[in-house]
């Protein structure tokens, strides 16, 4: 599949982007069929050195097929060499990736929230809780009083082996 699309080119932090026609497979930056034109997203709109398309070749190949990618579409609708894509809606946009957590937070448990009141499994959920809360508690007491009765043993034999010790000492002499 043929797609008119960009690609970089510039060096770091300073992108200039070359339209080309290339194959799908095709890497964004590497082989094309045809340049059309370039794009440099730094200068300003007013500025002609902003980018620059070969109509007649866009048009060539729009009519082969050659499907534009949203960018690129954009760029030729301000060129009113095709019409303008519509514009996308992307509410959280606007706000910082750090408050955008907050309100999804906030939209999704005043969606959780709704059917709880609504409906009654408060009780099945809480006394399974209950339930669960006791064998939780015993599996955590058993590993500790096991490891206690452990440690006693070994106390008492490190102390009872001194006295042996001491007592076949005396023995001999």
């Amino acid at each position: 599949m043929l797609k008119m699309r960009l690609s970089m080119a510039g060096t770091k932090k300073r992108p200039v982007y070359k339209i080309v026609v290339a194959d799908s497979r095709f890497p964004r930056d590497g082989r094309y069929i045809e340049k059309l034109g370039f794009f440099n997203p730094l200068l300003p709109k007013e500025k002609k050195e902003k980018m620059s398309i070969d109509v007649e070749r866009t048009k060539y190949w729009l009519e082969q097929g050659a499907q534009p990618t949203l960018r690129v579409a954009r760029i030729l609708g301000e060129n009113q060499i095709i019409s303008m894509p519509p514009k996308g809606n992307n509410p959280n946009k606007a706000i910082p990736k750090k408050d955008r957590k907050k309100t999804e937070d906030t939209k999704d448990s005043k969606s959780t929230e709704a059917p709880k009141k609504e409906t009654k499994t408060e009780t099945p959920k809480e006394e399974a809780k209950k339930e669960e809360t006791p064998k939780e508690e015993a599996k955590t007491e058993t590993p500790k009083e096991e490891a206690k009765k452990e440690e006693a043993p070994k106390e008492e034999a490190k102390t009872e082996t001194p006295k042996e010790e001491a007592k076949k000492e005396e023995e001999k002499k």
